[in-house]
């Protein structure tokens, strides 16, 4: 996680209360598997202290008063850009050739696990350990025919139905505390949208497995959805620790599964291409080797990218025809002004607030 195991937070906190308004049924729950990890870095406690305060959603019998604290941003997304060139490439905004045109700089040592550019994913590479944390970094590589909708990309991931299409281990998800964006982009580095893109959505909330070969397995994630003017998209997230159990919800526990690194980029290389690089470095927890689990999550992987190739080239009268048809419409419509400073007055907006779910997870 971003928070080095048994170190406690520091004085300076970035706290981001809950906006009563965001109260549909979406979930910026369970970037399963998703969050930037060191042994020497506490990305949660470094950040100066403001805190951005609005009222509060009361759920699930929560009480009020909660407090989110936000990660130090510069931290997280340094790491990113670090494993992941296609990220490093959109953030400094020289897109345009995906792919084609990332530079490998050699810092870190790469192993081929596959590569075959017939496949929907057409390279995955692996890492040893990353940050000094000794957990396989994996990075797969895919290139999609079609137009690059973050937006709908997500959705993959994010809602649950769309989602159970293609992943039949999920058991449970739940919207725990949205966070306003203007906020989050109020209060911390994420205002800098040359940098760092408009930050979309962001919030914390759970997910749970069925019990399958192994037993079940939680998370409670803080994550993330930033785009960028030139199409493209990162898709972010980081664990919450231990010491946020609090927030977690009433039930059984479960083994925690601990991921130290996600991040999705999608960038267009054409009017229906884009290329897309996936960040996954996880631990399932429970003493499993990694030789027996990393198998595992790179057939998860494979099996959401082939069912986004699968969609992303649907012709007409599919459902890209008709959620871009939908979403034409939408725009069309909407008259570009000011209401009572509403963030949720665009379509698309309250588009992505009724979704299930904000789920990175393999």
């Amino acid at each position: 996680s971003l928070l080095q195991q048994g170190h406690s937070f520091l004085p300076a906190k970035t706290i981001a209360h809950i906006d009563h308004n965001m109260n549909s049924k979406s979930s910026l729950c369970a970037l399963l598997y998703a969050c930037v990890a060191s042994n020497y870095a506490n990305a949660f406690g470094v950040v100066e202290p403001t805190v951005a305060r609005t009222p509060l959603i009361q759920r699930n019998e929560w009480k009020q008063g909660v407090e989110i604290e936000l990660p130090d941003f510069d931290l997280l997304f340094d790491r990113i850009q670090t494993a992941s060139p296609l990220a490093k490439q959109v953030m400094e905004g020289n897109t345009g050739d995906g792919f084609a045109s990332v530079v490998d700089d050699g810092q870190l040592k790469w192993k081929k696990v596959e590569a075959n550019a017939r496949k929907n994913v057409h390279h995955i590479d692996k890492l040893d350990s990353f940050q000094n944390v000794k957990v396989p970094l994996l990075r797969f590589r895919s290139t999609i025919k079609g137009p690059c909708e973050g937006d709908l990309f997500s959705k993959f991931i994010m809602d649950i139905d769309e989602r159970r299409r293609w992943d039949d281990q999920l058991a449970n998800q739940e919207e725990m505390y949205p966070i306003d964006p203007r906020l989050a982009v109020s209060s911390t580095v994420l205002g800098d949208v040359d940098r760092f893109g408009e930050c979309e959505r962001i919030g914390v909330g759970y997910v749970q497995t069925k019990q399958g070969i192994i037993s079940p397995r939680e998370q409670l994630i803080l994550g993330g959805h930033q785009r960028f003017s030139d199409g493209s998209t990162i898709l972010w997230g980081t664990e919450m620790e231990e010491q946020h159990n609090h927030l977690l919800p009433p039930g059984q526990r479960h083994t925690r599964a601990k991921s130290h690194l996600f991040a999705a980029t999608l960038t267009p290389t054409g009017d229906k291409s884009f290329d897309v690089e996936y960040l996954l470095q996880m631990d399932v927890g429970g003493g499993l080797p990694h030789f027996m689990t990393t198998p595992a999550i790179v057939d998860a992987v494979k099996k959401l990218f082939n069912h986004a190739a699968g969609y992303f080239e649907g012709g007409e009268g599919s459902e890209l025809d008709l959620y871009l048809k939908s979403k034409y419409e939408d725009e069309k419509d909407f008259v570009v002004k000011v209401i009572d400073d509403d963030l949720d007055a665009h379509p698309h907006h309250q588009a992505l607030r009724d979704s299930e779910s904000l789920l990175f997870t393999p």
